[in-house]
């Protein structure tokens, strides 16, 4: 009997090893075909480059994968190398498929306008309708509906909102958290600019305005505070977009992070419940209510449609924010030629030392300059992904003003790659320098700068994205010098490898700094 047994483990052992052979080499015979289709093809051949078995899923393996961080790490380098901007990259699993990238502006623009013909591949963004369907994760007639009711939630009275609140916050952080300090020493930046942010979200889009001292409790019927659940999520969403259900018990990490999800759900659920069941409606001007007014003609517009759609403004807010703003503090920090003209722009519009009004914005040029050349050298996602709904074609160029028609068929996968535009030397001069006036002058290449993409999918937050961003970044600057904290360990480091080591950065839902140590000082 045991003989008998272990024959039928051993023929299902050859089997199973058999039928992953069969599958391997047929993918490699489709691979291989695919591979040859398209260099018989000469307008391919020239923008044939990358070929690798998994894309970028694994860290990097040659020949097998570029690794999850390539696009950020190769810059335009693989468009230089193939002379045009534009390669055709080819991938055996999970399924055989090639996908074109561009960092062409030209190009770009007609595949962002034109929505019909490119539309966004939504399925890739399902994994981010947790709390319900969203602005983000659909497409035709379910788009234009989220983004009609959605629109009038980012009103000037909203953006007023945003600007009051985070100057409430940064002033709160002074008094109460800094307070008589002449220098106030961080260990990574992150811990400032991941709490600001949520702040100024929870007053924003919920209502709920949270204090640097803010010791919540509690409420019944609940496992967690409204400010531990927001936060929680915020950080670890990616956990829940890797992870399974069934996985997301299995350590205590991801049990937290699960119960968090939950815990936020709720609180969201009862914020929304008691906004309609309230007898007398206040005027507030938050995310929530603007949703809840808008939605109020639209019977089809559901508490899942409100949860999906604050959710997703709620971590694109959140992360993108808080990792711009880091990036901000420590290029300021090395540079601290750019901050004193920053400084002293700030000076100039504040003379008097009173507090910015959002009225003022618009006055703040250097502090956008500064702000939008961070998103330039780090824009929060590293492609943008479209597809081909038709036979279609593009032109393409290179550095030496030449151009390509590419044949683009049907069901093409199209990926604006952000980073290699941004870096692009056809549109940037000196792109890799941090370089805030090129954003003062006139014509500044706008349709080579996609940290928000572009066309009618553009994100909808921006305003409420740089109007947060511009407050906190003024407040700061105005009151602190920003400098690179000193260690021991790296005293003998030259200026790159200390540029290299603050800036350094790893993936995740937005590309995210890994330490940046500083000093705030008084000024």
């Amino acid at each position: 009997m045991p003989e008998t047994y272990h024959l039928a483990q051993l023929i299902v052992l050859i089997l199973s090893v058999s039928l992953a052979g069969l599958y391997v080499i047929q993918k490699y015979v489709e691979f291989s075909r695919m591979v040859k289709s398209l260099q018989a093809h000469s307008r391919f051949t020239t923008v044939f480059s990358q070929r690798t078995i998994i894309g970028n899923i694994l860290p990097r393996i040659p020949g097998v994968s570029r690794g999850r961080h390539a696009t950020w790490l190769e810059k335009h380098r693989p468009y230089a190398m193939a002379g045009w901007d534009a390669t055709l990259n080819i991938t055996l699993l999970p399924r055989t498929s090639a996908a074109l990238s561009l960092v062409d502006a030209a190009a770009i623009k007609e595949v962002t306008t034109a929505r019909v013909r490119f539309p966004k591949p939504v399925e890739q963004y399902k994994v981010l309708s947790f709390f319900g369907d969203n602005i983000v994760a659909s497409e035709g007639e379910d788009w234009k509906r989220y983004r009609k009711i959605a629109a009038p939630a980012f009103s000037d009275r909203n953006n007023k909102l945003i600007w009051d609140e985070t100057v409430r916050i940064i002033l709160d952080l002074f008094d109460n958290v800094w307070g008589s300090q002449e220098s106030i020493v961080i260990d990574h930046a992150l811990s400032i600019t991941l709490p600001i942010a949520l702040f100024v979200l929870g007053a924003a889009a919920f209502g709920r305005r949270i204090s640097w001292k803010d010791d919540e409790g509690i409420p019944p019927n609940h496992q967690m505070s409204f400010k531990d659940a927001i936060h929680e999520v915020s950080m670890n969403c990616f956990i829940k977009v890797i992870f399974p259900d069934w996985a997301m018990g299995l350590t205590e990490h991801t049990r937290r992070v699960r119960l968090a999800f939950e815990e936020l759900d709720s609180h969201m659920l009862e914020m929304i419940s008691k906004r309609r069941n309230a007898e007398k409606k206040e005027e507030r001007h938050d995310l929530l209510s603007s949703l809840l007014d808008a939605s109020a003609d639209d019977p089809t517009f559901t508490d899942r449609d409100l949860t999906g759609n604050i959710f997703i403004f709620l971590v694109a807010g959140h992360e993108t924010t808080a990792h711009t703003l880091c990036f901000t503090f420590a290029l300021l920090a090395l540079y601290p030629d750019q901050q004193e003209i920053l400084y002293q722009h700030i000076k100039s519009v504040l003379a008097d030392g009173r507090l910015p009004t959002y009225e003022e914005m618009p006055l703040f040029t250097q502090s956008m300059a500064v702000f939008n050349e961070t998103l330039r050298l780090f824009p929060p996602v590293n492609g943008i992904p479209k597809y081909s709904a038709e036979d279609t074609s593009l032109t393409v160029g290179n550095a030496a003003g030449d151009k390509l028609v590419l044949p683009v068929p049907q069901g093409t996968a199209i990926t604006i790659n952000t980073v290699g535009l941004h870096y692009n030397p056809r549109y940037w001069k000196d792109p890799e320098e941090f370089r805030p006036s090129r954003f003062l002058e006139l014509d500044w290449p706008r349709d080579a700068f996609l940290p928000f993409s572009a066309g009618p999918r553009a994100c909808i937050g921006r305003k409420f994205f740089e109007t947060e961003g511009i407050a906190i970044l003024t407040m700061l600057i105005s009151r602190y010098k920003i400098e690179v904290k000193e260690e021991p360990q790296f005293a003998s480091e030259t200026f790159e490898q200390r540029k290299a080591r603050v800036l350094a950065s790893k993936p995740g839902l937005t590309i995210t700094p890994i330490r940046v140590p500083l000093v705030f000082k008084r000024r």
